[in-house]
């Protein structure tokens, strides 16, 4: 159905034909037949994105408003653009779209009315509207004719930018406006760009309106409790959310307002890489049906069949599905407030307990910090683990300064009384290339005990070295593992690795340490001794 506010509201009367709200299996069919992509075993829709087979943080950029200026943290993540040069960008974007054939997708970000966005998402391929309607949430079919975007993408993978004129870094840009409410996407293929810009807009708009944006999972257990799960790519978060026990809310993007915890999207956007049926049973079955996309995985072109393991084009080979397709997925996307956080961390160096719990003032500085670290084989250059701080886990889709973000969850905690976990899914026993990784069957387990409530009244270590709580028995897993020490073959080589990772996450934190209060700092000193 078309909205009756067109496209002329964009600038974009002139395309040569516009396809509305298309549903997946006519969009598929169009990507087929426009050779966009795949059909591989099972029905699953494969695409490539080229030489951009992850985000371009580099390449992306805020339009520098008067009236917006002084509420972005501008630096690094968040780089202005001038109003001139976007409006520069628009025009090449809207004389590229004239008299072309594009595809219109009008959605829904956020599943609680009371604070949802309407998103119009415009593109030039078949596959990538398809993504869209995977990861949002589609309207009812009578909210359709009266649609009135609050925001709008505008996504041409074949503009490129010239740094020169437009004022980028390169051919590649994605600009957000919160004044004209617009962002533009050229010069790259991955469709993860569409849902990252969204998913920044709601966290500058959401803390105004007394709702916390999160980077995270969310799911509910059978006694109606909730948990969400923190953690930067790789450490976890999706498998370790898409649980069978319990009732799965979301996989990435959520918000915590006075009315509880809510979905931002409609979909997942997984990770696939040695993706096992076995392991991630539900994700398995989804990445293989009718209407997913899968992003850059390899195949047998003579039969379909996808080698999860392959990661010879990339290792962030994604899945992009309907949250539907999880049997144990929430309906509503709607829920009560948290009784537990989990902060995920995958600690290279192998010196993080694998479960620890924090207090309010402990999670706001590990939230602030957003620890993980990246080893080597993942990235060109990197040789040995490298410690990565994201702040918030999620520095690149935060517009306002972290502390507005922290300091929002230190509230909510104390105010519902929720419970927070640090739980590293890295290595144990030495490093990387030493030490092993945590076990999936371990850590299923603590998070399972913690959130179950198991482990209210076991008796608890401090670490000396990070100042964190540890619990000295959980059911199924062994005790050696859970005390990082003793799994160690040289305690005194642990000792000075944990002593190195600590001094990092306290030269870190420096750069918060005026924003945050006594209490905060107090835990910080803890943390870091």
């Amino acid at each position: 159905m078309i909205s009756r506010i067109g496209l002329e509201k964009h600038g974009l009367s002139g395309v040569g034909r516009a396809n509305w709200n298309w549903p997946a299996a006519v969009l598929v069919q169009a990507a087929i037949a426009r050779g966009e992509g795949h059909i591989v075993e099972e029905g699953a829709f494969a695409a490539e994105t080229g030489a951009f087979t992850g985000r371009s943080p580099n390449d992306k950029y805020i339009v520098d408003h008067p009236s917006i200026h002084d509420t972005i943290d501008w630096g690094k993540v968040n780089r202005p653009i001038s109003r001139e040069h976007a409006a520069g960008l628009r025009r090449k974007i809207t004389e590229y779209m004239t008299g072309r054939e594009v595809f219109v997708q009008d959605l829904h970000a956020g599943a609680d009315p009371e604070y949802r966005l309407n998103v119009r998402v415009v593109t030039c391929t078949a596959w990538h509207n398809l993504f869209a309607r995977n990861m949002f949430i589609g309207p009812e079919r009578d909210q359709l004719s009266d649609f009135d975007p609050d925001f709008t993408v505008i996504q041409a993978p074949e503009v490129k930018a010239d740094p020169k004129a437009d004022g980028t870094a390169s051919e590649t840009f994605i600009v957000v406006d919160f004044v004209e409410k617009v962002i533009l996407i050229g010069g790259t293929l991955y469709a993860g760009e569409i849902k990252k810009s969204i998913f920044g807009v709601l966290n500058y708009i959401l803390p105004d309106r007394g709702v916390m944006p999160m980077h995270c999972s969310a799911n509910i257990g059978p006694d109606g409790d909730v948990a969400v799960f923190f953690g930067l790519s790789g450490t976890g978060k999706t498998t370790l959310s898409a649980d069978a026990s319990r009732t799965l809310i979301g996989d990435d993007e959520h918000g915590w307002s006075p009315r509880g915890v809510f979905n931002f999207e409609g979909g997942c956007y997984a990770k696939v890489i040695d993706l096992s049926p076995k392991a991630e049973p539900e994700i398995y079955a989804a990445s293989r049906r009718f209407g997913t996309i899968l992003e850059n995985t390899v195949f047998d072109p003579q039969t379909g069949i996808v080698d999860f393991a392959d990661g010879s084009r990339t290792q962030n080979t994604r899945s992009s599905y309907p949250l539907s397709f999880i049997p144990n997925a929430s309906a509503t996307g709607l829920a009560s407030h948290p009784k537990n956080i989990v902060m995920l961390t995958a600690d290279a160096f192998g010196v993080l307990p694998p479960l620890s719990q924090l207090s309010p003032e402990q999670a706001m500085y590990h939230f602030l910090s957003g620890y993980t670290a990246r080893v080597a084989g993942t990235e060109r250059g990197v040789t040995e683990p490298q410690a990565t701080f994201s702040t918030c886990f999620g520095a690149p889709f935060m517009p306002r300064h972290p502390s507005v973000y922290a300091g929002m969850l230190g509230d909510l905690m104390r105010t519902h009384g929720t419970k927070c976990w640090l739980v590293n899914t890295g290595w144990s026993g030495g490093g990387y290339g030493e030490g092993s990784r945590i076990r999936l069957a371990y850590t299923r387990a603590m998070v399972r005990a913690a959130l179950a409530g198991k482990l209210a009244d076991t008796e608890m270590a401090v670490d000396p070295h990070f100042g964190l709580r540890i619990p000295q028995i959980c059911p199924d897993v062994p005790s050696d593992i859970l005390a990082p020490r003793q799994t160690w073959n040289d305690p005194n080589a642990y000792d000075g690795k944990a002593r190195e990772l600590a001094k990092r996450f306290e030269a870190n934190f420096r750069q918060f340490e005026g924003y945050v209060s006594n209490d905060v700092r107090s835990a910080a000193v803890t943390a870091a001794a």
